[in-house]
């Protein structure tokens, strides 16, 4: 079975090169001309871990077009993994989606195919694919759905960062179908591209759309549960909030998994799912109490650390600020709802001057905050200009922090997810794990 990709950025490219890289021939689509040719000349499009391993040894079974036709002509499966920004009332804009699919229903109707199945990919508000992308390529194509067409809903369960491991290994794979024969055919090709056997979830269109945003808006409550249990850790002598989530996490019913308080969730799909949750459910007349608290309380873990960081600062002459850790995660640039970010933007309307580092993210953050902040080259940078450091998120070179590091004395280290061992330091310097209690500097 020969596959198309419409789509190459920052999910698409990833997927092409999984589908690729375990054997099927794929043809990938974008409107990005630089993204094609990279494809072309197998090289990655964008900055993923292990991509570039994956379309090198894709051996020839990769390749890209401009062409929509040309795409549909060469493959009997089509997946659409295309942006779906949020609009204001929380929905998710299918503009994108319909572009695409008018393309791909026009080329439909001038091929002579017997039959194709339409995977949509891309995460949408519940109703869409049945409301309005199916009539959409009716319409377009002349062609009739389950006899000329087949539909699939197919969203993924990934984060930048790990995506080629996650799309290897899911712990599941959901299938909206509009037939039992397309998603079939879908269950199949995911037997040859997993590695392991994850639980494959078939079900119709609208119970899987709603099921992406359910589990995503599920474990931003959880996130936002952990984080709760961290600040009331902090005013608690003994209270350490990694001893509490780990016995909880022990129980079934809980699991560990997105269970570590620390900083709010960030990224391209937590925040805006959640989001598109509480206007999904107010469509039918429901209100989302829980995920609207949820949303608040990811809003109040930036205040609550900017507050802590102010807390400090009067008592150094050195008001600098350093920040290490910028993208909404490790091991990705993407700074879209970052918590850094949100931070950094507090700090400079409290008049405070923030440095910044991260091995991975300085171009974006530059284009985000151009000569209001100051960038450092290192971790020793950050250290040597400030009596302040906010550790935000984990990298390699933070492994080799210590004492020789240290050039302000104190140096106040506040570090988010408790990753850095304090017996590294001596008195020069004053650690802050968020989560556990601490006395105040006096």
């Amino acid at each position: 079975m020969k596959l198309s990709v419409i789509g190459l950025g920052k999910l698409g490219a990833c997927s092409a090169a999984c589908f690729s890289y375990k054997g099927f021939d794929v043809i990938g689509v974008d409107i990005n001309k630089n993204f094609v040719d990279a494809i072309n000349q197998g090289k990655a499009p964008v900055y993923e871990p292990r991509l570039q391993e994956l379309i090198s040894q894709s051996k020839g079974r990769l390749k890209a077009t401009q062409d929509y036709e040309e795409a549909l002509k060469e493959s009997e499966v089509t997946f659409l993994i295309v942006p779906t920004p949020s609009k204001e009332d929380g929905h998710f804009s299918d503009k994108y989606l319909q572009d695409s699919l008018r393309h791909l229903a026009a080329a439909l109707k001038r091929l002579n195919k017997k039959h194709h199945i339409f995977v949509i990919t891309s995460t949408v508000s519940p109703g869409t694919t049945e409301n309005q992308l199916i009539p959409l390529i009716e319409t377009v194509s002349g062609r009739k759905l389950n006899k000329d067409f087949s539909v699939c809903y197919n969203p993924e369960f990934i984060a930048l960062g790990s995506v080629i491991t996650d799309f290897l290994n899911p712990d599941l794979i959901l299938i909206g179908e509009s037939q039992e024969s397309a998603g079939r055919e879908l269950e199949k090709i995911y037997e040859k591209v997993c590695d392991n056997k994850p639980r494959m979830a078939r079900m119709s269109l609208v119970s899987a759309e709603i099921t992406k945003i359910s589990l995503n808006s599920y474990v931003t409550m959880k996130i936002s549960f952990a984080n709760t249990l961290a600040n009331i850790c902090e005013s608690i002598p003994g209270a350490d909030v990694d001893d509490i989530t780990k016995a909880l996490g022990a129980d079934k019913r809980i699991s560990p998994y997105y269970l570590k308080g620390g900083l709010s969730f960030g990224g391209p799909c937590f925040p805006r799912d959640n989001r598109a949750f509480s206007a999904f459910a107010a469509h039918y007349g429901i209100d989302a109490v829980l995920a609207k608290a949820t949303d608040k309380v990811n809003h109040m873990q930036v205040e609550h650390l900017s507050s802590k960081i102010i807390s400090y600062v009067s008592h150094y002459e050195n008001k600098v600020i350093s920040i290490l850790g910028l993208a909404y995660k490790p091991n990705t640039p993407v700074i879209e709802e970052s918590p850094a970010i949100k931070l950094i933007e507090d700090l400079l309307k409290k008049d405070m001057e923030v440095i910044v580092y991260d091995p991975l993210a300085m171009e974006n953050v530059k284009a985000h905050f151009g000569d209001n902040i100051l960038y450092a080259s290192s971790v020793k940078d950050c250290f040597a200009n400030t009596s302040i450091c906010i550790i935000m998120s984990f990298f390699d070179e933070m492994k080799a922090i210590d004492n020789s590091y240290i050039i302000n004395e104190p140096t106040v280290l506040i570090d988010c997810w408790r990753i850095m061992d304090p017996s590294l330091f001596n008195k020069k310097v004053i650690y802050i794990p968020l989560g556990r209690y601490t006395r105040d500097i006096k």
